[in-house]
């Protein structure tokens, strides 16, 4: 595709609770992988049709920031830093595009960019409809609608009105409706909001002050981006400015498009086998069950009998268990876990970092196991536990270690031990993963007691 002017901005914030306990608010679902690419890689790839690396912004938080840098890394580019933009809080998704578009328009002036959810799955070829409306956009605000296969209860609808080459103009915004409605709005010709969109920056700012004056003054005022979203309201963009613009207008996309809602979604997405089941990750026992989708990374038989239309995701700290119709309550499993300020609404038995991860084996008041991978080339930050001593012996690769300013090095079972309060560093400088069991003893093992003295991530 011939590169057109459009700048692409990537929303990847997201909370990880609407596919929990695969994702979690330290790693949400656009972070997932169900083949060889994340959703936000995959959106990533989208965005390049339209627009030059240099152009692509994202729109992230502090935790999510390396995730963004190392996935995309991960497919063979690198956007410039000063284009991952970081909130210090989510304010919904008006801020977030008026955080981007104001960005853009001080790197390129007047510019049309695109507007794209990290979580969604989009036909790539849907770009090309995408580029289309740039004209349209010096115009109007422009949103895209997804012709619709059924009636979808979870996505709102938009009603076009008289025609404004390549699109229409938009008559009305529609909630999320009730299955007879949603069938009433098909009727209608109605289409599924999908949440991209293609302004224009001048356009963009005129109808922000217009429509949402607060929101508008609280970053034309300055300061740091802390002061300005301390200032700015809680608002979508739908409500803030495109259900009020009389200047907005719909183009239509024929191409397959899912906002990968709910875990019907996946199974809607991901291959089937004869009888309708999805089974990702294990190889399960089935015995006159059907429909269902089965995830499981635990290493166990899983066996169903006369099971039919059903959700079981096990994970290694969590097991989920719901009919397919009723997976978009899984949120509110999530909110009761938040609620009672239980770290597996935010983190999972894997934790990710900016220098790999690691996996928690097992844990008790007094100590913790953990499986650790550096990734090449990456270093832990250089740090001291006032509470609690560690042992590390490595199982594959090599590992530099530093401990109180002497380096060494280990190899496959070789160890070493760490004093509580010894300044220490652990880094991978080989070419492939380096893997070490890391044991934990002391009268405080948690992720609290980390004094860094120096990081390469900017962490503090």
């Amino acid at each position: 595709m011939e590169m057109t002017g459009i700048k692409s901005i990537i929303l990847a914030g997201g909370s990880g609770t609407r596919l929990w306990p695969l994702s979690r608010e330290m790693y949400p679902k656009q972070f997932l992988k169900f083949g060889d690419t994340s959703l936000f890689q995959e959106t990533v790839l989208r965005c390049l049709e339209v627009s030059d690396v240099s152009e692509i912004f994202v729109v992230t938080n502090e935790a999510q920031k390396f995730f963004v840098i190392g996935q995309i890394k991960e497919i063979g580019y690198s956007i410039p830093p000063e284009n991952v933009l970081i909130e210090p809080e989510g304010k919904n998704t008006l801020p977030a595009i008026f955080f981007g578009m104001k960005e853009i328009g001080q790197k390129f002036g007047n510019s049309i960019v695109g507007v794209f959810s990290s979580d969604h799955v989009l036909d790539r070829a849907a770009m090309a409809t995408i580029s289309s409306a740039e004209k349209l956009a010096s115009d109007y605000l422009v949103t895209f609608g997804v012709v619709p296969t059924f009636p979808h209860t979870g996505y709102g609808y938009i009603k076009a009105a008289e025609p404004c080459e390549p699109g229409y103009r938009v008559s009305e915004f529609r909630e999320k409706p009730d299955f007879e409605t949603a069938q009433k709005y098909i009727e209608e010709g109605c289409l599924w909001n999908s949440g991209m969109f293609l302004f224009e920056t001048g356009l963009f700012f005129e109808e922000v002050k217009k429509h949402a004056p607060s929101i508008f003054a609280c970053f034309e005022r300055g300061g740091s981006i802390d002061e300005i979203y301390a200032c700015v309201d809680n608002v979508s963009i739908d409500y803030g400015i495109m259900e009020k613009s009389d200047k907005v207008a719909v183009v239509k996309l024929n191409q397959k498009w899912s906002d990968l809602g709910n875990f019907a979604a996946i199974y809607d997405e991901l291959e089937k086998d004869s009888v309708g089941n999805v089974v990702y990750e294990c190889d399960p026992m089935l015995l006159n069950s059907d429909g269902n989708l089965v995830y499981s990374k635990c290493g166990k038989i899983v066996s169903l009998i006369d099971i039919k239309d059903m959700v079981i995701v096990d994970t290694s700290d969590a097991l989920l268990i719901c009919p397919k119709s009723s997976s978009q309550k899984v949120k509110e499993i999530v909110s009761d876990l938040k609620g009672r300020n239980d770290e597996r609404a935010f983190i999972g038995q894997t934790v990710y970092r900016p220098w790999g991860s690691y996996t928690l084996l097992d844990v008790s008041p007094g100590h913790k196991i953990k499986n650790i991978t550096v990734l090449s080339d990456h270093k832990l930050s250089l740090q001291l536990h006032y509470h609690r001593s560690e042992h590390w012996v490595v199982v594959k690769g090599m590992a530099c270690v530093e401990v109180d300013g002497e380096q060494f090095f280990l190899r496959p079972g070789e160890s070493t031990f760490i004093r509580a309060g010894q300044k220490h560093r652990l880094s991978n400088p080989g070419k492939v993963p380096l893997e070490i069991i890391e044991v934990q003893l002391g009268e405080l093992v948690d992720e609290g007691d980390i004094v860094r003295f120096n990081d390469v991530y900017g962490r503090s």
